[in-house]
């Protein structure tokens, strides 16, 4: 097996929490009667841009209790993210990889912070060697800097190290770092283009850490 490491995503890769960031966003539009769609949304996935708040107040004008309802928003998002468990597959799939000695890596555009939390809540936190997370030195996705910090620290080559991503976001972060990419979309990214990635599989329990080499070179 020529793979020596791998390099996941967080959000809605290893644990579902885009739908509970698009469901308590667009809550808090309809409460102001403006539509919120996914489509809308897709383009966030996976990244930092815009705040989840601005195509509402591009309709409606400012939010005179903004911080109130950001805070709120906040509390509902984490509290629906505290009752989700692992994506399918993902948890076999980490332990076997781990199991047969490859390195693991998560590469973020969000905080450490988030991501620890909620490995350390899936019990998945000790199979991770290195967290690479977006903060105010490393930007998010689609730039590679998390991507090529994660492979560093791990101490491999970039074509050493396959990414698994959600969204077209992440899949140009990993190619751009030179990583291959398997793209395992979620129910916020299933529409969007990832044909960028190397291969595109259902979920992780398609996936078998002894086949990988031949999944990328099909």
């Amino acid at each position: 097996m020529s793979i020596r490491a791998l390099v996941f995503d967080f959000d809605g890769l290893i644990c579902d929490t885009e739908t509970s960031a698009f469901e308590t966003a667009r809550a808090i539009y309809a409460e102001h009667g403006v539509d919120l769609t996914i489509e809308q949304w897709q383009d966030r996935i996976g990244t930092r841009g815009r705040p989840w708040y601005a195509d509402l107040e591009a309709a409606v004008g400012p939010l005179s209790d903004r911080d109130a309802v950001v805070e709120r928003r906040r509390l509902a998002h984490h509290e629906q993210v505290g009752a989700e468990a692992a994506m399918p597959g993902v948890e076999s799939f980490v332990v076997e990889a781990s199991d047969a000695g490859l390195a693991l890596a998560v590469a973020s555009s969000s905080s450490v912070g988030w991501v620890s939390e909620h490995l350390d809540r899936l019990g998945l936190l000790s199979r991770f060697a290195v967290l690479s997370c977006a903060n105010d030195d490393v930007p998010a996705k689609p730039d590679p800097d998390v991507y090529r910090l994660a492979v560093e620290q791990l101490g491999v080559a970039p074509l050493e190290a396959t990414a698994f991503e959600d969204s077209p976001n992440g899949i140009a972060a990993a190619r751009a770092a030179g990583l291959r990419c398997i793209a395992v979309p979620n129910r916020m990214t299933e529409g969007l283009d990832l044909s960028a990635a190397d291969a595109v599989v259902p979920s992780f329990a398609d996936l078998a850490v002894d086949r990988l080499d031949a999944l990328l070179d099909r």
